[in-house]
């Protein structure tokens, strides 16, 4: 692995320190922690959140199966998805590829995982056969969206309400670089927050490549997962919510059972394509474990963020409590 240059353990310290969404969520979620507390005490249950998605084991809180959720979501708006069982040897997986017409590249996500947690842009055989021998649990694979536009969009609807609403859209800017002309990979890494803190995966992966200079311009993208833990930007998206976006997600969460609480990350071509309701890609699904991600745009206030982490366990604890009571 490429050693880190002088002084990067300390600059990273000091971008954690300065930025708190790059603070631990055991940290964040202080105050979460005595309002849920609260919230449980009035509802007289540790799990109430379990019924604010029917649809979803456990509501979509933890350890679900990917799989499962993507098997009632609707063909039109979801990628070709295979379930893959642990031990499965490369010649059979590759085999099911063809019989799907799925081919390179592809992502792999371990069926029941969070955060990123060994999601991997597959690009050909030798990456898949990687996968497949570092992986020991059942992983699905879904064919790859190339649509440039990646977003979360988180909706709410009451179960005694027809129409739902989003409350909360974030953007997903990939982490890259740009090249200067004079500059080395590495030297360009160590600049970039974001990069820094991704110093021991970058470097193991990219490896001697750490030392070419990229052309001035040039763009270069270093994580193809848009995951924050991973270094993506998460941007405030909210101005895009109007009664349009409503109407669109009411249209597509109508048309998945016993779901009232979730978010959706989905890929799209632009968003006035989104706003149409045409080319949205649904990459997951996330049930009342997802956060509404808007809140880790690097300009967005502690304050603001946990005020509106109150207000979405408000609408999980009205969900829950009236679902439980309505059997």
């Amino acid at each position: 692995m490429t050693k880190p240059i002088k002084g990067v353990k300390r600059k990273r310290f000091f971008i954690r320190l300065f930025n708190w969404e790059f603070w631990p969520m055991y940290i964040v979620y202080i105050p979460l922690y005595i309002y849920y507390v609260w919230l449980a005490m009035k509802a007289r249950s540790l799990w109430f959140w379990s019924a604010s998605n029917p649809g979803i084991e456990t509501g979509g809180m933890l350890g679900e199966s990917k799989i499962e959720i993507f098997n009632i979501i609707p063909e039109h708006l979801k990628p070709i998805t295979l379930l893959i069982e642990p031990g499965t040897p490369l010649n059979k997986v590759l085999g099911m590829l063809d019989e799907n017409k799925l081919s390179f590249p592809i992502i792999c996500k371990p069926d029941r995982g969070e955060r990123g947690f060994q999601v991997a842009k597959v690009n050909n055989e030798q990456e898949l056969e990687a996968y497949i021998l570092k992986n020991k649990v059942a992983y699905i694979i879904q064919s790859f969206c190339n649509f440039k536009v990646e977003l979360g969009v988180f909706y709410c609807r009451y179960p005694w309400e027809e129409k739902g609403k989003v409350f909360s859209v974030v953007k997903k800017e990939f982490l890259h670089i740009k090249g200067d002309g004079n500059s080395t990979l590495r030297e360009l890494i160590t600049k970039n927050k974001r990069a820094l803190l991704q110093w021991e995966k970058l470097s193991a992966r990219l490896g001697a490549s750490m030392n070419n200079i990229p052309d001035a311009g040039i763009e270069i993208e270093l994580e193809p997962i848009g995951n924050h833990v991973r270094g993506t930007k998460f941007l405030n998206g909210n101005y895009m919510i109007d009664s349009t976006l409503n109407e669109v997600f009411d249209k597509i969460t109508n048309q998945i059972p016993d779901v009232y609480f979730c978010r959706y990350d989905i890929r799209t071509t632009h968003e006035e394509d989104l706003k149409a309701g045409k080319n949205i890609f649904i990459i997951e699904l996330n049930g009342v474990g997802a956060e509404p991600a808007h809140i880790y745009d690097p300009g967005y206030s502690l304050v603001n963020a946990w005020r509106d982490l109150i207000g979405q366990w408000k609408m999980v604890y009205k969900i829950s409590v009236y679902n439980h009571k309505h059997g």
